[in-house]
């Protein structure tokens, strides 16, 4: 008897988000976020939220965060996949060239 084996499907982040990511979506079509500032609890520093409203049972309001906004330049705080591997592909060439150059 042989045993099949499973192919295991890797799952991105953007797919574990999606659920989110369209929650949030129906959220904006029923105009029902809110943009909040809040206190991010490691830094203290003051982040403005998206949040998405809902009411209670017993008439409150609720927000559930599902996004903050950058402080600074996203442009220059972020780089795709792609280009991190390709930045870590120059980086093992360099270190190989280096490794070479060490032995002799």
């Amino acid at each position: 008897m042989t045993a099949k084996k499973k192919k295991l499907k890797e799952t991105t982040i953007v797919q574990k988000h999606q659920k989110n990511f369209n929650a949030l979506s129906k959220a904006f079509a029923n105009n029902d976020v809110c943009l909040m500032d809040c206190i991010e609890r490691a830094t203290g520093e003051h982040v403005a939220v998206i949040c998405a409203m809902h009411r209670e049972e017993d008439g409150q309001i609720a927000m559930t965060p599902f996004a903050k906004f950058f402080n600074g330049n996203p442009y220059e705080m972020l780089i795709s996949p792609l280009e991190y591997d390709e930045s870590v592909k120059q980086k093992e060439g360099k270190d190989d060239v280096n490794k070479i150059g060490d032995s002799a």
